[in-house]
């Protein structure tokens, strides 16, 4: 399976929505409230035009336990909802199928374009978690608030954050603002059945590996590179673990 990744820079990100117009303005629609709202495929396509138009937000129950959260809608994407479902029938599904059917969309005929068209622009990483992702990258570059994201998405941790949308994790950021009860439920974890000197030692005993390979003349030039990445990646979490000393 292919890792599905943000779309990062403006250009590439209205070209594709651009490519996707010209297939149908319903997956250009479709993915603008993804992308604007941070909604996932399949909540958008149980809209009716009543549900969205003209609204600032809009909640849906997300998960497996089917959690409420709210959805922002900017005045933007307001102004693009508006003139979507101009004339539309309110009871209508916002996202319709075929033009002769009264039934939504499939996720899996979403997924199919949105697949195909990435194909046709070279973006290989495109997925149904798409839209969500990009919505989430961007909405963290402009606020850096990770915690806000992490609600809005119902992740159970930053780090589970951070993995989505492709980012470092900022531990001096997430050790600050850990609450009481995450506390707790990490020493708990750690404590347990010795995990967490289980994972030092696996920690260690991967470095104790490397640090001995690295004067094995067989070893390429690739494996010196993943070294070095590593490195600097547990240098830098080091380097924000012991600011919030």
């Amino acid at each position: 399976m292919n890792w599905v990744s943000p779309i990062k820079d403006d250009e590439t990100l209205e070209r594709f929505k651009q490519a996707l117009r010209k297939v149908d303005d319903k997956y250009y629609i479709l993915f603008e409230i993804g992308v604007g709202t941070g909604l996932q495929l399949q909540e958008i396509l149980k809209f009716k035009n009543k549900d969205i138009r003209g609204k600032d937000e809009i909640e849906a129950c997300i998960g497996t336990k089917n959690i409420k959260r709210t959805f922002k809608i900017n005045k933007d994407l307001k102004k693009i909802i508006l003139d979507y479902t101009e004339g539309k029938d309110p009871e209508a599904y916002l996202i319709v199928g075929h033009a002769s059917s009264a039934s939504s969309l499939s996720r899996e005929q979403a997924y199919r374009v949105f697949k195909n068209v990435g194909k046709e622009l070279g973006l290989n990483s495109i997925g149904a978690q798409t839209m969500r992702k990009t919505f989430a990258w961007r909405y963290y570059k402009s606020t850096n608030d990770i915690y806000y994201l992490q609600n809005l998405l119902n992740h159970a941790s930053p780090s589970i954050t951070y993995r989505y949308i492709g980012e470092k994790p900022n531990v001096e950021v997430v050790l600050k603002k850990m609450t009481p009860e995450e506390n707790e439920r990490s020493r708990y974890l750690l404590y347990k059945d010795g995990n967490g000197k289980k994972r030092m030692d696996n920690i260690i005993e991967l470095f104790q590996h490397l640090k001995s390979e690295l004067d094995n003349p067989t070893n390429n030039d690739a494996f010196y590179g993943k070294v070095d990445c590593l490195l600097e990646e547990v240098e830098e979490l080091i380097k924000n673990y012991n600011k919030t000393n």
